[in-house]
């Protein structure tokens, strides 16, 4: 049927028509926070290319912790700063590593809090790269031992969750192996399983102090160009005992969070990255964009693109909003 009888306009009449007829919702429930914590006592020191994030002590970050869980916001994710840094970045696998005391701490005061435990090298590595590093090249195998013990540190401190974010292969399959052979059956592995390497990212870097000392990240993290080989790494991961698949960054692969959605029935998440926060941020600053509405349609897309979970620096922001109406 044609004009007139059909005005699609008789649904976008008022706020409670369209409140019906609305398909994607965004809800506090879908977020996780990432929070950056480091040694020290009374640490909260914003991090400039993240206006409103902040590098926190374990004191200030019990702080920080309260109020997610007042908002609402139902996990976090942890990014170490270590105290120190070497070759094989053993603070990473230390269990008195910075990321280990603060999921004890959190734990002990929030204890249905989901703590999220970001598991790779490059922060502590004093080379920057997320796994052994041998004259100039970054070696797969011997980074798997390593990651494996990272995860098992993380889940012996009590993570509900760890999320390997190297991009090595087998990386999963060696977790998986460590936690169960440890009796960690029931700590889940969040795979950042399609994660390219985007220039999204700098904020972050930043942030952790992670910057590659030498060359870059493009020989493990994938290809921007590419969509077949995320699918491959996907069912990768789904074999190897990966629960929740992680796509990173999110705007600028809708299309892969899409695809991948159609064609496995995993639960997905999408991390909307720093750099993808940080240029939002900007423009709000200077006036030049409504920051609410932007970023609201900007989770919006991400959700409707088919992520179940979210994990973005905007989650206190949208918290907040959707709890004042």
């Amino acid at each position: 049927m044609a004009f007139p009888t059909q005005r699609p306009r008789r649904l976008r009449a008022n706020e409670k028509i369209r409140c019906l007829v609305q398909k994607t919702t965004v809800e506090v429930g879908d977020f996780v926070y990432p929070l950056f914590v480091a040694h020290g006592r009374g640490l909260k020191k914003p991090i400039e290319s993240l206006p409103g994030v902040y590098n926190l002590s374990i004191d200030t970050l019990l702080e920080e912790a309260a109020e997610i869980v007042e908002l609402g916001i139902p996990g976090v994710i942890l990014f170490g700063l270590p105290a120190y840094k070497d070759e094989m970045g053993s603070e990473a696998y230390d269990d008195e590593g910075i990321v280990q005391q603060a999921v004890r701490v959190l734990k002990q005061h929030f204890p249905d809090l989901l703590v999220i435990t970001d598991v790779c090298l490059c922060e502590y590595t004093s080379h920057g790269h997320c796994g052994v590093v041998e004259e100039g090249r970054i070696l797969n195998d011997p980074t798997l031992e390593l990651l494996a013990r990272t995860a098992l540190s993380h889940a012996r401190a009590g993570a509900d969750i760890v999320a390997p974010s190297d991009m090595m292969d087998g990386r999963v399959a060696a977790i998986r192996q460590a936690l169960d052979d440890a009796g960690f059956q029931d700590v889940a592995i969040m795979s950042y399983t399609v994660k390219y390497a985007s220039a999204f990212y700098g904020p972050f870097r930043e942030a952790a102090d992670s910057v590659p000392k030498f060359g870059d990240r493009r020989s493990y993290q994938m290809d921007p160009p590419n969509a077949r080989e995320a699918f491959r790494e996907v069912i990768l991961d789904i074999e190897e005992g990966a629960d929740i698949i992680m796509i990173k960054p999110a705007l600028a692969y809708l299309d892969i969070i899409r695809q991948v959605r159609e064609r496995f029935p995993y639960p997905i998440a999408a991390y909307n990255v720093s750099g993808e926060y940080a240029t939002v941020k900007a423009a709000a600053l200077r006036g030049w964009i409504d920051e609410r509405r932007v970023v609201l349609e900007i989770l919006t897309g991400i959700k409707r693109a088919g992520a179940d979970i979210i994990l973005t620096y905007h989650a206190k922001d949208v918290a907040r909003w959707l709890r004042d109406g």
